[in-house]
């Protein structure tokens, strides 16, 4: 049986606006292994759910996010963009989210979005949140910011943390190991190489960001690559379910 998982990139991001309380219910639904988010920080240092820096994109405002409060970022409409179906959709907080899963088995990975802005203390409010909901062993903590990635195993050796890379790296679990990082998540076109091959055998799980073309999705559930992050996860999760079967 192939093992893959299935993880919603921002929710299900292709159906629905993405990082909102609406894509994740639909993830829940769906049955998917792991959902994929990116956090930031308020104005007033709390943890919020979202993808750039601004709020330009996905809102109806504009500006950066560290530079508004909780409250005046939850006026803000962050799905009507999508569509007109979403009108009224907030930018939920990371406590809404663990709200939403803590009774389920589903593995959240928190992509820590510190690469640009350096937000001070993010690793530590992240970390006391995952905690407070008993969340720990079904967390994976990931950023570009691979500084951050070694504060956060520093912070909390027992939780999971991964690397984010674009480009192939002459042996990334080496690297990783010297962070405390345990798992590699890699851009499509890097999945396919020798170095993406020798990192699972060498133990280190390969988690593919952003699988969305049917063939892809294909070619990787043979390679039995470790994870799909989809903005599909519907797709991927029936395509997965198919070549089970047969």
């Amino acid at each position: 049986m192939n093992n893959t998982l299935i993880f919603a990139h921002r929710g299900s991001k292709g159906t629905h606006p993405e990082n909102t309380l609406s894509a994740f219910k639909e993830a829940v639904r769906l049955g998917v292994d792991g959902i994929e988010l990116d956090v930031h920080l308020t104005k007033d240092g709390e943890v919020v759910v979202i993808h750039d820096e601004t709020v330009d994109r996905t809102t109806n405002g504009n500006g950066k996010v560290q530079d508004f409060t909780l409250a005046e970022l939850q006026k803000l409409d962050a799905g009507s963009w999508f569509s007109k179906d979403f009108t009224g959709e907030k930018i939920p907080t990371l406590n809404e989210v663990l709200d939403l899963l803590k009774d389920t088995e589903i593995v959240l990975n928190v992509e820590i979005k510190n690469d640009v802005i350096p937000y001070i203390g993010i690793e530590e409010k992240v970390l006391t949140i995952i905690d407070a909901y008993n969340y720990n062993n079904k967390t994976i903590i990931s950023s570009f910011n691979h500084y951050c990635v070694k504060k956060v195993h520093q912070l909390n050796p027992s939780i999971e943390t991964a690397i984010l890379f674009m480009e192939l790296l002459y042996e990334p679990w080496n690297y990783a190991k010297s962070l405390g990082a345990s798992g590699l998540h890699v851009y499509v076109p890097v999945s396919f190489t020798d170095m993406s091959k020798e990192s699972t055998k060498m133990g280190f799980p390969v988690r593919v960001f952003t699988v969305n073309e049917e063939i892809q999705m294909n070619q990787l559930i043979d390679l039995k690559i470790d994870t799909i992050m989809t903005d599909y996860p519907e797709k991927a999760l029936k395509l997965r379910d198919s070549m089970v079967k047969k």
